[in-house]
């Protein structure tokens, strides 16, 4: 051909960042297809990259036969013998061709072929490196708007923020950078067809692995995330390392970390739990920052009551109930939040409904049992003096529900719970009895 290819192709592959095979590939198909168009495509032509020389050899392929019925195809014996004095009857023998005689349409053909093939392997190439990508954050400059999707240039490809998955709240303006989420990778005749998000829930997961070196070397993991995008996350973490306080990792020294991520969010609230494998506690947890008295697990029904001091409902409500929303989607378990206050009026609403029922029993029996019900719902160990919400929380944590189980539990075992001690114990259980005998 008169050309070294081997410094073209190296070339190419160099500044398209495609494999060098690829390009040779593509340059033997476009040389059989100028080939064909020459010669006529019921020849048996195939090409070959001659490394040493640089260049693309075209070999017509003939079957050696005794007597000639396609002279596309088949060579005699004689001829045969001129190319190859050891070819014998059913032999496929190469024949070169002179690439030389090419004219201007087959080279142009060749030129179209090598510039499609080039096209298709660019492709696929930004196919591959973007589908490895998927779940992966990218950050790339605003290049255009189209019907309120944002398109996205990532240097090597093209991607698109659909407006579903945009945060309300943001704007941008052209030439602006943006980090989103890879969400979607498709292989399309176009090219490579990327979907980002800034509103998936793994967003804020992959900022915090990005900001937090214990999240992304495992020490820490995230264990759920519920989030309104542009206005409150809740994200649960647990440590695996018991000398590491996942909560403390995450927010980071002085709020560092925890600030980096709202920063990028644009401002969302994010409140950072400890995830715990106990229901009541973790809901517990997930509705902070209210402080909650005590939780009823309704396991039938995977619900929770949770009865909060009357001056803490609207913090764990929330604003327009956003906070126990994301609480509830945090943790998978239905909440029903209640004030201590409304907690006590159902309780005697529930003891007087008790009485009504026996009031046609013998009148003993209907006193006797009004007094066992009235006795049952003041036998909560909250009601005792020095058991506020963590004490009751860690009694609970053991199945030491009533006053008496605190006295079945005995000195030991309530002075081995943690956060009470010795002379705690002492005085609970003192409590405990007194509370029985009056």
């Amino acid at each position: 051909m008169g050309l070294n290819l081997n410094n073209v192709i190296e070339q190419v592959g160099k500044d398209k960042g495609l494999d060098k095979a690829i390009l040779i590939e593509a340059l033997e198909s476009a040389m059989v297809k100028a080939a064909e168009k020459k010669h006529g495509q019921n020849k048996v032509i195939e090409a070959h990259f001659n490394e040493e020389l640089g260049e693309i050899e075209l070999f017509q392929f003939k079957t050696v036969v005794e007597h000639i019925t396609n002279p596309d195809q088949e060579v005699s014996l004689d001829e045969a013998h001129e190319l190859d004095p050891e070819a014998a009857l059913g032999d496929s023998l190469g024949i070169k061709l002179d690439t030389s005689e090419f004219g201007r349409i087959a080279a142009q053909t060749a030129k179209q072929i090598i510039i499609q093939k080039v096209r298709e392997a660019e492709r696929n190439v930004v196919y591959n490196e973007y589908i490895n990508k998927r779940g992966e954050i990218v950050t790339g400059i605003v290049h255009t708007f189209e019907r309120g999707d944002i398109i996205v240039d990532l240097g090597r490809a093209e991607a698109v923020l659909p407006r579903d998955e945009q945060v309300r709240r943001e704007g941008y303006r052209q030439g602006d950078r943006i980090r989103a989420l890879i969400i979607d990778v498709r292989n399309i005749q176009k090219g490579p067809q990327i979907a980002l998000s800034r509103t998936h829930p793994n967003f804020v997961a992959k900022l915090f692995e990005m900001e937090v070196p214990e999240i992304y070397e495992g020490i820490i993991n995230i264990k759920g995330i519920a989030r309104e995008p542009g206005d409150r996350t809740k994200i649960a973490v647990a440590s695996n390392d018991q000398a590491v306080d996942p909560v403390g990792a995450c927010v980071g020294v002085k709020g560092s970390r925890v600030q980096a991520v709202v920063q990028e969010l644009r401002g969302e609230k994010i409140d950072i739990v400890p995830w715990s494998d106990e229901p009541a506690k973790f809901i517990s947890n997930a509705l902070l920052p209210a402080q909650i008295a005590r939780v009823i697990v309704d396991e039938t029904d995977h619900a929770m009551e949770v009865i909060v001091p009357d001056d803490q409902l609207s913090l764990a409500i929330g604003k327009r109930g956003q906070n126990v929303r994301l609480a509830a989607r945090l943790t998978g378990w239905k909440i029903d939040i209640r004030t201590e206050t409304e907690a006590k009026k159902v309780t005697m609403e529930e003891v007087m409904a008790g009485a009504e029922i026996l009031a046609g029993q013998p009148e003993n029996a209907a006193l006797q049992s009004k007094e066992e019900l009235g006795k049952a719902g003041a036998d909560d160990a909250s009601l005792l003096p020095g058991v506020g919400p963590k004490t009751m929380e860690a009694l609970k944590n053991i199945g030491l529900n009533t006053v008496a189980d605190i006295i079945d539990a005995g000195i030991e075992r309530l002075s081995a719970i943690e956060g009470i001690g010795l002379k705690k114990a002492e005085k609970l259980l003192e409590a405990a009895k007194k509370h029985l005998e009056g």
